[in-house]
């Protein structure tokens, strides 16, 4: 009964994330106190679902919470570990205690979200329900396998000002797509994995040891 109860509160909770200003929400109103930690954030929108983790995973890596050092590589890690993870359909993905330890102070995530939410509502005002058959199964596992590819292509490109911008923009789009089962933004998403693939081979064409 206990785990039954426990799995309704997730699958709610999961529920209420339906697009990127909703997640935001979510992270807001599901935590609180001086810090925020990554494992605090996932619980905020349920660990089980696909589409708002890699939503927030995306989002992260985007967000100037990427200045402290060694968090791209961090959120890229994590996205690759979830990915491949969910590829292999598992139910319940596990993710590191050290990175899910990681956190950093919630007003700077509070401060951040404020600031993109006129720029949200317009990204939302964009999303709806269309071409739904390539956000389900099985195309979706096509999707994470794309997510393991933007993580492995983030990587690298970590050591380049703005490099992961890119590839983690791609993991967001992904989200968003399964999320609102917008198979256009899943299409604008593939667009965008191909865009950093193709910067990852400037860069790796321009280094010394090449």
């Amino acid at each position: 009964m206990f785990v039954s109860s426990v799995a309704f509160g997730l699958d709610r909770r999961m529920a209420q994330v339906r697009n990127l200003r909703t997640l935001l929400q979510s992270l807001c109103s599901q935590t609180d106190g001086e810090s925020v930690s990554v494992g605090d954030l996932l619980n905020a929108v349920g660990r089980r679902s696909y589409g708002p983790v890699l939503l927030l995973l995306g989002f992260i890596a985007i967000s100037p919470l990427t200045i402290i050092p060694g968090a791209s590589v961090l959120m890229a890690l994590i996205t690759l570990i979830f990915a491949i993870q969910m590829v292999i359909g598992r139910p319940y993905p596990w993710i590191p205690k050290k990175a899910l330890a990681f956190s950093f102070p919630r007003k700077h995530m509070v401060a951040g979200v404020a600031m993109a939410d006129k720029y949200v509502v317009q990204v939302d005002r964009f999303l709806k329900p269309r071409l739904t058959f390539l956000t389900q199964t099985p195309l979706v596992n096509l999707v994470a396998l794309a997510c393991v590819g933007a993580a492995l292509v983030t990587l690298p490109l970590s050591f380049v000002p703005l490099g992961p911008f890119i590839p983690s923009l791609t993991v967001l789009l992904f989200g968003l797509a399964i999320t609102a089962r917008d198979g256009i933004v899943l299409v604008l998403a593939g667009a965008s994995l191909v865009g950093a693939c193709y910067v990852l081979m400037r860069v790796w064409a321009v280094l010394p040891f090449v």
